[in-house]
């Protein structure tokens, strides 16, 4: 149990997004691959020191084009550490909707933002092959939380129809087999692919041949 919660702790990982069978033969192939267990512990541990700079957070937003009234999609949002730095970044004219499919990730950032007096958020409960969108969206990044999807190609194919024109889809997260709370950057990008969405970047900010950062926009 100590070494699960170590390994926990130094991944920072937030809710995962297990799911049902796929829907298509197509696509199960792809969507049958191994995903990660969820952590479901003190939801606080994300909240650790140091990890705006390890992350280089700013950056990555700088990268996904968020700016003042922007909309913004935290799909996987967990505690919502990156939801309440969007919408600080996107400011009173701009929103950012935290998607997860935890109810308990949902309260405690519901209950999150009004501590903190964040007005421009708006928490969704989503599905695990569909985030439920309620309206368009500038930006989406799945923040460690990708290895998690057991429906990879649904849910990006669901996400497509809330995408404004040259939105930008941010998936950070680390090399892995999958079920070790890692999924091959190949892997994610011909998931992408098979999802209709093409690589417009990728970066390697942490430089430790684990984490990425990859950035699909619509074809």
């Amino acid at each position: 149990m100590l070494k699960r919660l170590g390994l926990v702790v130094a991944l920072l990982l937030p809710f995962h997004y297990v799911s049902a069978q796929p829907q298509s033969a197509g696509a199960q192939q792809t969507e049958s691959r191994k995903t990660s267990t969820p952590y479901t512990g003190d939801l606080s541990i994300f909240e650790s020191p140091g990890r705006d700079e390890r992350l280089q957070i700013n950056r990555v937003m700088d990268i996904l084009r968020i700016a003042p009234g922007k909309s913004v999609a935290d799909i996987g949002a967990g505690s919502g550490w990156f939801t309440v730095r969007a919408a600080k970044r996107v400011g009173d004219n701009g929103t950012v909707y935290a998607v997860d499919i935890n109810p308990e990730a949902i309260r405690y950032i519901e209950s999150r933002i009004q501590k903190e007096n964040v007005r421009n958020v708006k928490t969704i409960l989503g599905k695990p092959d569909n985030p439920l969108l309620p309206g368009t969206v500038d930006a989406v990044l799945l923040l460690k939380t990708y290895h998690e999807v057991a429906q990879p190609v649904t849910l990006l194919r669901n996400l497509r129809s809330s995408l404004n024109a040259g939105a930008r889809v941010g998936v950070i997260d680390r090399n892995g087999n999958g079920e070790n709370h890692g999924v091959a950057r190949e892997v994610v990008i011909r998931e992408a692919n098979q999802a209709g969405y093409r690589l417009l970047e990728e970066d390697d900010f942490v430089k430790d041949g684990m984490d990425y950062f990859l950035v699909f926009g619509a074809k």
